[in-house]
């Protein structure tokens, strides 16, 4: 597998199946089927509108997941983005560089073909793109086992990223690597999911008000549950940082040098400078 530096990545996100599954996740099983007709209806409705704000997806924590394996190549989201419960969301996939893929559904509570589309578009992808080396699919439906398998025997290390309790084992057992949505840094299950199936590695929720420090939080969390190793090079955190957040530098900060700008930040990060290379760790407070 190409290292972070040189790596990559294409991004497919089947927004629909992450976003009932989520919204099942937290209020408990087929929750969505049963207030589908409520939320096609009115989605602002009071009740309907605190349950869906209770199982709204963080972009962010995925998007980031996704670039601690690479340079993203390509991110596309695939939706029906007309309807109120995806287009919420329209504002913070485009801020983060998402290709809105519009899809719509044949007729009433049918599925829009999320699936099929995401499939030839990847296929198309990676023939297009011989340079991509990671493909990240943020999907749970069985369907999509076939395009993991091909995406395997073209060369490419397969991501996989979903829901607990409503990924297909036969989805996971397809790709290099699974993950699932709610152990991803940063994701807080609301007390409702808490109750059972809770994430085997739980996380401080604790945030700083900082943005450089949670930047470099964020980055030390990644970077730790992707090498399994509390100790990181600080020039990979920094690549890291910067896949983040391509605009950062140290020096915007104050700092004159990255390892200056860890200092700075003690609250966050702890550093060895005992051998030749400075190594990093997120302090064992926060970790």
């Amino acid at each position: 597998m190409p290292d972070s530096q040189s790596a990559r990545v294409a991004v497919y996100l089947d927004f629909d199946n992450i976003v009932m599954s989520w919204y099942d996740r937290v209020h408990g099983r087929n929750a969505y089927a049963r207030d589908r007709a409520r939320i096609a209806e009115n989605a602002a409705e009071t009740e309907i509108a605190e349950r869906l704000a209770a199982a709204t997806i963080d972009v962010g924590a995925i998007i980031d997941y996704a670039a601690s394996f690479g340079t993203l190549v390509l991110t596309r989201a695939y939706a029906d983005w007309s309807a109120p419960v995806n287009a919420e969301y329209r504002s913070q996939l485009v801020a983060r560089a998402v290709d809105l893929v519009q899809l719509f559904p044949a007729a009433a509570y049918a599925k829009n073909g999320a699936d099929i589309r995401l499939a030839v578009d990847a296929v198309e992808d990676m023939f297009r793109l011989p340079d991509l080396t990671h493909v990240v699919i943020v999907a749970g439906d069985s369907d999509y086992v076939p395009l993991a398998q091909r995406c395997k025997r073209l060369g490419r290390y397969v991501v996989g990223v979903g829901v607990a309790g409503s990924t297909a084992k036969s989805l996971a057992a397809a790709c290099d690597q699974f993950d699932n949505y709610d152990a991803l840094p940063g994701i807080a299950l609301p007390v409702t999911a808490k109750k059972e199936n809770a994430p085997t590695r739980p996380r401080s929720r604790k945030r700083t008000s900082d943005p450089a420090a949670e930047l470099l939080e964020r980055a030390l969390r990644l970077g730790t549950d992707r090498d399994e190793d509390e100790w990181q090079h600080a020039s990979a955190v920094k690549g890291l940082i910067k896949r983040l957040d391509p605009a950062f530098s140290e020096k915007a900060y104050g700092a004159r040098s990255f390892s200056d700008f860890l200092k700075a930040h003690p609250e966050v990060a702890e550093i060895d400078e005992s051998e030749h290379i400075v190594r990093v760790r997120l302090v064992p407070a926060k970790a």
